[in-house]
């Protein structure tokens, strides 16, 4: 009865377009060619059939998985595949029993964790012993930098392989192949004008996400006189908004390129990470906060009504929220990107704090200190000093005495 049942589950059972077609040699995969080139570091190192350790950082469908089971292939290990969000500390014990058994038949062991950001320090820390005595070899994937989610011990076990995005041309071969595959196990098909393109631009350099809508827009498609006829409205129908591609890392580099855009006076620029990180879903006042600190430290003194804008901007976004925000944040974005711009506000702050950072931590001049209090006289303080609006012309020296002719706003 069970064995009816598996059977009748397995005939059931409908396997994704981008699982059917992930690539089954080295030759196959398409899209990382800084990574498994002819002359590659990593595909030199698997002709030698050497394994080490590594951690594959990309986007999502950059092809991770693929590269560590056609890894586990080449060298003809026992790889064996878990999920950080569904396993712990009891599956890692599992794996290195395993790996052990293998190792007594000559077998190495690959460990491949998804999603490896998701394990906790204590998980991570797991891996560490089994790692150094050469009992499994991992291959970790993540979509986050390694850098801010796994820890440092871990770190220095593994090497690091930064996977791009798949490219248009690789994408473009991929999804052709998808088609190809559809029309000769279903039924023949003639696609619109823009189509691929279509497609392409909508991945976004994710195949997998690529592939799910051939799939589906394959078969949502008018089937007619024994043809599928696909076309762009029926892509567009079926995927309706393409969410927004926002890591934790993409966070950081968006902030990052939109202030420097903002510095760099390309209100263009600007605009387009503003609208990146409201569509990712950022919160506008972070936004608003990266805003007052470029028109503070780079606009400057080159346009002190930078600074009004943008805190306006602030209390604006507060008000409103989102989606009005969006219009003060833009006109905030487009001013302090298009103001002139002096940066001698924070050279001089900063100037001024690496001094003290660096022991020149004087205290004031004598006449300078607080005289307010009964005593203050007895001590000195305060003798001397010379109201300023009574006597704008006269001389008086502000600085400490060891630092009198130090000067942190430059002209």
């Amino acid at each position: 009865m069970n064995n009816l049942f598996t059977e009748l589950e397995n005939q059931n059972k409908q396997i994704p377009l981008a699982e059917i077609l992930r690539p089954k040699t080295i030759e196959e995969f398409l899209g990382q060619s800084n990574v498994v080139s002819p002359n590659s570091p990593i595909l030199n190192l698997l002709k030698t059939n050497r394994l080490f350790s590594i951690i594959l950082w990309g986007t999502p469908g950059s092809g991770k998985t693929t590269l560590a089971r056609l890894i586990a292939t080449k060298t003809n290990a026992n790889f064996i595949e878990i999920s950080a969000v569904t396993s712990g500390v009891k599956d890692i014990k599992d794996a290195v029993e395993s790996a052990k058994n293998s190792l007594r038949s000559g077998i190495k062991t690959i460990l491949f964790i998804d999603e490896i950001h998701r394990y906790s320090k204590t998980q991570q820390d797991a891996l560490l012993p089994h790692l150094e005595n050469g009992t499994l070899f991992l291959i970790g994937s993540t979509t986050e930098n390694p850098s801010f989610q796994v820890v440092p011990a871990l770190l220095s076990r593994v090497q690091v392989i930064r996977l791009n995005s798949i490219d248009d041309e690789s994408m473009k071969a991929i999804i052709k192949k998808g088609f190809a595959y559809l029309a000769k196990h279903y039924t023949a098909m003639d696609c619109e004008s823009g189509v691929l393109d279509f497609i392409v631009n909508l991945a976004r350099g994710d195949a997998r996400y690529a592939l799910n809508v051939v799939e589906n827009a394959y078969f949502a498609s008018d089937l007619k006189d024994n043809r599928r006829n696909l076309t762009v409205s029926i892509i567009e129908e079926i995927c309706q908004k393409r969410n927004t591609r926002y890591s934790q890392q993409e966070h950081y580099d968006c902030a990052s390129a939109f202030q420097k855009s903002l510095r760099g006076s390309d209100p263009d620029a600007a605009i387009y990470y503003l609208a990146k990180m409201i569509a990712a879903g950022e919160d506008p006042r972070f936004i608003a906060r990266r805003l007052i600190v470029c028109a503070a430290e780079d606009v400057g003194l080159a346009d002190p009504n930078a600074m009004n804008i943008a805190v306006n901007a602030y209390k604006a976004v507060e008000l409103l929220g989102l989606p009005e925000g969006r219009i003060p944040l833009a006109l905030a974005v487009i001013y302090v990107a298009k103001a002139p711009k002096n940066n001698k506000a924070i050279m001089a702050i900063d100037e001024a704090l690496s001094d003290i950072a660096n022991g020149k931590d004087f205290p004031p001049p004598m006449h300078l200190r607080d005289a307010h209090y009964k005593d203050a006289k007895k001590y000195g303080f305060g003798i001397g000093y010379i109201y300023s609006h009574d006597a704008p012309d006269i001389y008086q020296q502000f600085m400490p005495d060891e630092l009198k002719n130090r000067k942190y706003l430059q002209n």
